[in-house]
């Protein structure tokens, strides 16, 4: 394997990256089986314990960040002593919803919990409502980035990173990248590509392979839990700072109900449609989001009505910040990596990222430094990636072809000739992938999708194969 793992495969040596051989949608490998279907199965339970280790990960940065202001005031310093902290907390607060991240991955993949119902409920509440986003929406977005890798006319990361002005040319140098990740303190830059982030994976667009484009709905419905999310803080801001933050719970009441109602009785088909199927109906998840705004922003009215202390100052600065800044960054680290300088082959479209624990947790969330073992196999739980990988280091073809990077900036081993790429290695001319290779088509990719018009899908899968050649 090119950039083999030293722990699985230290004799294999480092060979070049190939092209995929295959255009067709082939199950290659060792003998999988029962090995597979064991690493496929998922359960209600294992991963919330994954989830509240990031709850508590939020809860001690945002306490330890609350208490230490409380102690700088105290000791008569200066407001700039909370600089610091204030960093290092919005910094792991990013990090930590870019896990949220990971969670509604699992939750896309129906890997979350092996319910459904649960699965949905959960990615949505516990990962997507806290970051503004929903599972359903990032679904459509994600599966269709699994199924079409990068291909340039489907895969909406591509698009999206073209419409935020973050795509690069690769190959590209290690000083360009590092240039590329500077650019991104301009917090204008960050800005930008959450916006169109969000238009792609939490709002969706036309463009998507998966939307049904005879039944594209109306604008306003989409926007709507955009307005709740802006003008009822806004509102309740107004409210307690003016001195009548009773009013501010009644405007809470007042606008939280409009939205339900809208919902409630809004025409379905006045929404997007697709062609894979909802779990729980747009209206109930979009119900469900104003209620978590409700309780949410009802919560922090609360605790400074009651003089509890200036919650939403808090939440401005070390939820929302991080929200704009850190935790795109974060994903944008990822982004380019995990697909850039790479083809459509089965097993060359991305890697296997070994890096230190803070990157992992902050670039790499839920298993996807196993990024190359979830391309292959994307039914495969997070917790599970490591055992998928080494169990496909048995097939020659994914031994040879694959790429394993160990370090993102600088590498833990020694000489360049000794060791595998780091990260921004892999994203030179030295892995550049061959011209004129074959395109992999993962037809796979909604195993546990229910899809309503299976024909439309399977026409994007030709004409996805016949632009690719």
């Amino acid at each position: 394997m090119a950039g083999n793992a030293r722990s699985s495969m230290a004799d294999a040596g480092l060979t070049v990256r190939e092209t995929a051989t295959s255009g067709e949608a082939r199950q290659k490998g060792p003998r999988r089986g029962d090995a597979i279907r064991e690493l496929k199965k998922r359960d209600n339970f294992t991963n919330f314990r994954h989830i509240a280790f990031v709850y508590l990960v939020i809860a001690a940065s945002i306490g330890l960040t609350i208490w230490s202001y409380g102690a700088v005031a105290e000791a008569g310093l200066e407001w700039w002593w909370n600089i610091p902290m204030t960093l290092l907390c919005i910094a792991v607060v990013g990090a930590s919803q870019h896990q949220f991240g990971g969670v509604i991955h699992e939750g896309t993949h129906f890997i979350l919990f092996e319910n459904k119902t649960l699965n949905e409920l959960a990615s949505d509440w516990l990962g997507g409502f806290p970051i503004y986003t929903s599972t359903f929406q990032y679904r459509l977005h994600h599966l269709a980035h699994h199924q079409f890798i990068n291909d340039p006319l489907r895969d909406p990361d591509w698009a999206q990173l073209n419409e935020s002005g973050h795509d690069l040319d690769f190959p590209i140098t290690h000083f360009e990248m590092l240039k590329e990740l500077g650019k991104q303190l301009w917090l204008p830059n960050l800005f930008r590509y959450m916006i169109v982030r969000a238009r792609y994976s939490a709002l969706g667009t036309d463009n998507n392979p998966y939307m049904d484009r005879e039944r594209k709905g109306e604008r306003l419905p989409t926007l709507m839990g955009v307005i709740y999310a802006v003008t009822a803080p806004a509102a309740a801001i107004t409210l307690i700072e003016s001195g009548h933050g009773a009013w501010a719970f009644a405007a809470l009441g007042v606008m939280t109900a409009a939205a339900v109602a809208y919902f409630y009785f809004l025409d379905e088909e006045k929404l997007p449609h697709a062609h894979v199927e909802t779990v729980i109906s747009h209206r109930t998840t979009n119900i469900s989001r104003i209620l978590f705004m409700a309780i949410l922003y009802s919560a922090l009215t609360g605790i400074e009505v009651a003089g509890w202390g200036p919650a939403w100052a808090y939440f401005g600065l070390l939820w929302i910040l991080p929200l704009f800044t850190a935790f795109p960054l974060f994903m944008i680290m990822r982004q380019w990596v995990q697909h850039g300088n790479a083809d459509r082959g089965r097993y060359t479209n991305t890697r296997v990222f070994l890096v230190n624990p803070f990157i992992r947790y902050a670039v790499f969330p839920f298993g996807m430094d196993y990024h190359l073992p979830h391309h292959v196999f994307a039914s495969v739980p997070h917790y599970k990636l490591k055992g998928l990988h080494e169990l496909l280091l048995q097939d020659p073809e994914y031994r040879d072809k694959g790429i394993v990077v160990e370090g993102y900036f600088n590498s833990p081993h020694g000489k360049v000739e000794d060791r595998n790429p780091t990260v921004i290695e892999v994203l030179g001319e030295k892995y550049a992938p061959e011209a004129g290779g074959n395109v992999y088509v993962d037809t796979n990719t909604l195993e546990y999708a229910k899809v309503s018009d299976a024909a439309a899908i399977a026409r994007e899968n030709e004409a996805s194969l016949r632009d690719g050649t």
